[in-house]
């Protein structure tokens, strides 16, 4: 959540959810079940919603969050399962492609960018401790790794 505040008044953000991870009637996890994120994978769009509403009200989400249709389009587009990064600029073209997560899945990267563009942000000892993201607060289904394809765009 540390790059979105560092960098939410240089570009938009938003984080899209997909078709779950690790739903409960295919591949569950133990961690969803120590976490409590059992989900079944969504056959309509009403229960898509459902999921992305129980997470952003149970972790108090705060970036702008989207929900993919239910044909997967924007999974199909930006090859977003179970997740991954971009950058898309100002004129509409992906700037930045991340990996493929969970191995892949590189924020850093994504901070490098912002940091190259709009300036690094500092931070002391005792904040960069705090700056750690904690498993709760990543979307649903898979709480050791944000499932989501999240994209800030340069305004």
């Amino acid at each position: 959540m540390q790059i979105y505040n560092d960098y939410k008044k240089h570009v938009d953000f938003l984080t899209v959810y997909v078709r779950e991870a690790h739903p409960t009637d295919e591949w569950q996890m133990k961690s969803n079940v120590k976490d409590d994120v059992c989900y079944a994978q969504p056959k309509t769009l009403e229960q898509r919603v459902a999921i992305a509403k129980d997470f952003t009200s149970r972790y108090k989400f705060p970036l702008p969050f989207g929900i993919d249709d239910m044909s997967n389009a924007a999974d199909s587009t930006y090859a977003a399962w179970p997740e991954r990064l971009y950058i898309i600029d100002e004129t509409g073209h992906i700037a930045y492609r991340g990996g493929m997560g969970p191995f892949h899945y590189k924020p850093a990267e994504v901070r490098d960018w912002l940091a190259a563009k709009y300036g690094a942000v500092k931070h002391d000892a005792a904040t960069a401790q705090s700056l750690t993201p904690s498993p709760a607060a990543t979307p649903p289904s898979m709480p050791s790794a944000p499932e989501p394809a999240s994209a800030p765009s340069t305004k």
